[in-house]
């Protein structure tokens, strides 16, 4: 049997200059999780990622995790960016050019009493618009494209795997919700509400069998369950 572990990246850092770096905890997760694979005896034949900087160090938490835990042996590691997130800023300031500027979008989120809260609405209102096929053009890359790119990348991460082999595909709950989306209903009409609920450094596991690709699990996160400070989802 094949397997393919798709795995959320570690906790970025929101509200930080530059994002896409894990945080303390972010590469606290990510190694947390290679422990956790090597004690499930999960040691994949190859690690596929995106190529962000938090796909990056998530890859490199995982492989230092599953060290820790004694696996030997160098792990081949393929850069894919068919796998990476949507431009999810790029969205946004489409919706609300304000957030152009990131001082105005600072000075705007610090006058609501929840900041994390308010970014996610605005999110969720911005990405409604990106996927509802009326205004394609306005985007770097629109929703049908983004669709067609994990699709391929997906497609590409089962045909890089040996008889019986398993591959962990580092990336973002963007591209995972999508990809489970359609292995679930045939459609993008999951997504939204898969994203909201996918946790940093969760796995979804993807059975490639004789007759394609079927959904094991969804976002499965036992190994941060433990710890609530361990429990994220930005």
């Amino acid at each position: 049997m094949k397997v393919l572990h798709l795995v959320r990246h570690g906790q970025a850092s929101f509200g930080k200059r530059d994002y896409d770096a894990l945080s303390d905890l972010g590469h606290e997760q990510s190694r947390l999780l290679g422990r956790a694979f090597a004690v499930r005896e999960v040691v994949p034949d190859v690690v596929i990622r995106g190529e962000l900087r938090r796909h990056r160090e998530t890859a490199e938490g995982i492989l230092a995790g599953l060290a820790d835990v004694g696996v030997q042996g160098e792990i081949p590691v393929i850069v894919d960016p068919g796998w990476d997130e949507f431009d999810f800023q790029h969205v946004v300031e489409v919706h609300k050019p304000l957030y152009r500027s990131r001082t105005m979008m600072v000075a705007d989120l610090a006058r609501s009493r929840a900041p994390k809260q308010k970014f996610q609405e605005i999110f969720e209102e911005a990405t409604a618009r990106w996927t509802g096929g009326t205004a394609d053009g306005d985007y770097h890359e629109s929703f049908p494209a983004f669709t067609a790119r994990i699709q391929a990348s997906l497609t590409a991460a089962a045909g890089r795997m040996p008889a019986r082999g398993t591959a962990v595909v580092v990336t973002s709950g963007g591209p995972i919700g999508l990809a489970v989306s359609h292995l679930l209903a045939g459609d993008a009409s999951l997504w939204s509400r898969l994203n909201r609920v996918a946790v940093n450094t969760a796995v979804t596991k993807v059975i490639n069998g004789s007759s394609g690709l079927s959904l094991a699990s969804y976002n499965d996160h036992s190994h941060v369950e433990h710890d609530r400070r361990m429990l994220t989802y930005r």
